[in-house]
């Protein structure tokens, strides 16, 4: 049995309906949308369009303390699987049916994300290295032409992504997860309010030794991604506290654990011969 959550804030059905509507046609166990906004008119909507949803008014703590909400929901529900997803994701029917199987099919697969592409179908890099401060902070203030080798070495650019493999940082736009994984783990830290909390919880999944965080070609699904902290001050402010928290959970300059990880899985990923494309086991 699987389940499905989504959380909003300050959105409308218009924004919310194409990712639910795509969800409720894998026939999930439970749909729970979770509006950190509390949106009288929302909860309308969606019980009028959507009455299958459960809709969960809630106060606003953050992305992961709202799909925690909701992961809680489904650990009591008895849930196998689980997936979290973004508003601004679109995916093809099938495609949640294809990770629930490839999950059934894997018993230490703990979390994963699929390919993930642009509306205009060029691939995005979501699969990365744990990350430096300088990666992040030189991503973000610098030209990209001066950092570009060691943004492709980050985002593991010469890796072949028609193949499965574990990884420690997945992007928190589309996550599926195995419900015994998150007992085992931990479900996302709520002291990031926005950003961290899909590197951290793909850290403890991928330090668990227990569980497998991957890469799955075998399903796509296109992500709209807005980039919010890029036009928002306040946005750029929530990204830098929360980054702060994270490195210092995790540690600044000094992570023996991160420079082991990357190590590893710099030498363990599949390589690619010629070059990358969209698209290639969707």
């Amino acid at each position: 049995m699987f389940t499905v959550s989504l959380v909003t804030y300050a959105q409308t059905i218009a924004d919310v309906g194409p990712v639910i509507e795509a969800s409720l046609a894998a026939h999930p166990a439970r749909f729970f949308l979770v509006d950190n906004a509390s949106d009288a008119g929302l909860a309308a909507d969606v019980r009028a369009f959507f009455p299958d949803v459960e809709y969960i008014p809630s106060e606003n703590r953050g992305f992961g303390a709202g799909h925690n909400t909701a992961l809680r929901l489904a650990m009591e529900a008895g849930a196998d699987f689980h997936a979290v997803v973004n508003p601004d994701i679109r995916f093809e029917p099938g495609t949640l049916e294809s990770i629930v199987a490839f999950l059934e099919a894997n018993a230490d697969v703990g979390m994963l994300m699929p390919e993930t592409v642009a509306p205009d179908g060029s691939f995005l890099h979501n699969c990365k290295l744990l990350p430096t401060p300088f990666d992040l902070i030189f991503r973000r203030f610098l030209p990209r032409a001066w950092i570009r080798r060691r943004t492709e070495r980050f985002e593991l650019h010469g890796t072949d992504h028609s193949k499965v493999f574990d990884v420690p940082y997945l992007c928190g736009c589309f996550l599926a997860f195995r419900m015994a994984a998150l007992r085992d783990v931990g479900l996302f830290d709520e002291r990031f309010f926005m950003y961290p909390e899909d590197i951290d919880i793909t850290r403890r999944m991928y330090s668990s030794r227990r569980w497998r965080p991957v890469y799955f070609p075998g399903a796509t699904v296109v992500h709209a991604h807005a980039a919010e902290s890029y036009r928002s001050l306040r946005m750029l402010a929530v990204h830098c506290v929360n980054m702060i928290r994270y490195f210092n959970k995790w540690g600044w300059l000094i992570d023996h654990e991160r420079a082991r990880v990357n190590r590893e899985v710099e030498a363990s990923v599949p390589r690619r011969s010629g070059p990358e494309t969209a698209g290639t086991a969707g």
